[in-house]
């Protein structure tokens, strides 16, 4: 969302105008934000020949996000089963589809070799149960843990050796053991170190790791180093150096493969990166209360549509969209849900009264996808944004939403 010196706009369309046709709370994605940052990344890595951007769907799954990262040239990495249907449902092909889960049941691995997507297994149990159900059949690729803490906080930092995530670096030799008994095919090693990191050295520093362990695997067709890039959060902030990293990254693994012995695939798997800047949450603030010590804007909306600030401590912007302007004073935007769900704390924003719109920026990775029906409150709409034309792309949910799966008893 832009500001253009006396208001607000999304392509040249005035956000009050989508509150007034659409409603609020309104999740709103600017298409063109979108495609900005997947040419960034493709240009990042211009130098690596065989290059795949598979965007994690898990950030934002609307179909038509889907469809248009589709038309992008994007493929796509998912973490469940239903994630691996909505892919092929929007027109995907299985082999444009990474699925990676973490702790699933084994038919569900079977239900995705099932429907020809590439599985990454993350434990040495499933590794060998894989084997010995498909020996060289059917190609897999594993998820390996460098043991490196890096991310916004612990709670997005998901390589360090206590993390739940991925087979242990210091266990290849448990794997080349699996390999030999069962003869499963490694064709892909994939790590994801965390999220928000900004720092070029750690994505570099992961990646000579995982290098150094792909000499051991003689039948590679491609590396994925995850994601994890920083976008800018906070006024000023600096996000993750894409040309720095892009540099650095394209002349390390033209030299491993090289030394490989033949070109393979470098795979990338942004979710915040691509879609995060994309999205405002468009909410009404229905009260103000100003007590002796702070003053609260109550919005109509809360952790039930953006639960970040509260799971992660998560920050946003905030802007008043309606009164941009206005003399600044200092206030909690906090929701309307019967927890403590504060959206902004100790925040300076122009003077906010009841009715005015405010915009919640970065709302367009990880806040529809984690949404919940809490409260018993509905989910908010979706509106899409290209060339200037708003289009709706998921309706209100309605009170008939709410109990649709519910079966009365008398007990």
């Amino acid at each position: 969302m832009n500001f253009n010196g006396s208001r607000f706009d999304i392509q040249g369309i005035n956000p009050l105008d989508l509150c007034e046709q659409y409603g609020t709370p309104l999740y709103v994605y600017d298409a063109q934000i979108i495609e900005n940052q997947y040419k960034i990344l493709r240009g990042a890595f211009a130098d690596v020949s065989r290059l795949r951007i598979n965007f994690a769907i898990k950030a934002l799954t609307n179909v038509s996000v889907l469809k248009f990262m589709k038309r992008l040239g994007s493929c796509v990495d998912t973490v469940s089963i239903e994630e691996v249907k909505l892919c092929l449902r929007v027109g995907f092909e299985p082999q444009q589809i990474g699925y990676t889960p973490s702790g699933v049941s084994w038919s569900e691995i079977e239900e995705a070799v099932r429907l020809g997507v590439k599985v990454h297994l993350d434990s040495l149990p499933l590794l060998e149960r894989f084997g010995k159900a498909h020996g060289a059949n059917y190609p897999v690729g594993i998820r390996l843990n460098p043991h490196v803490m890096a991310g916004g906080n612990l709670k997005i930092s998901t390589a360090h050796e206590r993390s739940k995530f991925g087979i242990s670096i210091l266990q290849l030799d448990d794997i080349q053991r699996i390999m030999k008994e069962t003869g499963v095919v490694i064709e892909g090693l994939h790590q994801h170190t965390g999220s928000e990191i900004k720092e070029s050295e750690v994505f570099l520093n992961v990646a000579e790791l995982i290098f150094d362990a792909a000499k051991n695997f003689p039948d590679l067709q491609y590396i994925d180093l995850g994601g994890g890039f920083k976008v800018p959060y906070k006024p000023h902030e600096k996000g993750t150096n894409m040309p720095k990293v892009g540099a650095a990254i394209a002349a390390r693994f033209n030299q491993f493969c090289k030394d490989y012995g033949r070109d393979i695939e470098l795979v990338w798997e942004p979710g915040k990166f691509l879609v995060a800047q994309c999205g405002t949450l468009l909410v009404r603030v229905n009260v103000v209360k100003h007590n002796p010590s702070i003053s609260f804007a109550h919005v109509d909306s809360g952790l039930n549509h953006l639960i970040r600030p509260m799971m992660y401590d998560a920050y946003h912007e905030i802007v008043n969209v309606s009164n941009p302007l206005a003399d600044k004073r200092l206030y909690n935007v906090v929701g309307y849900i019967c927890e403590t769900d504060n959206l902004a704390e100790d925040r300076e924003m122009p003077e906010i009264t009841e009715g005015d719109v405010l915009g919640i920026q970065n709302a367009g990775a990880y806040c529809f996808t984690m949404a919940s029906n809490y409260n018993s409150r509905v989910r908010p709409a979706e509106v899409l944004v290209y060339n200037g034309q708003a289009h709706l792309v998921r309706a209100r949910e309605t009170w008939d939403d709410i109990v649709r799966n519910q079966i009365e008893v008398e007990v």
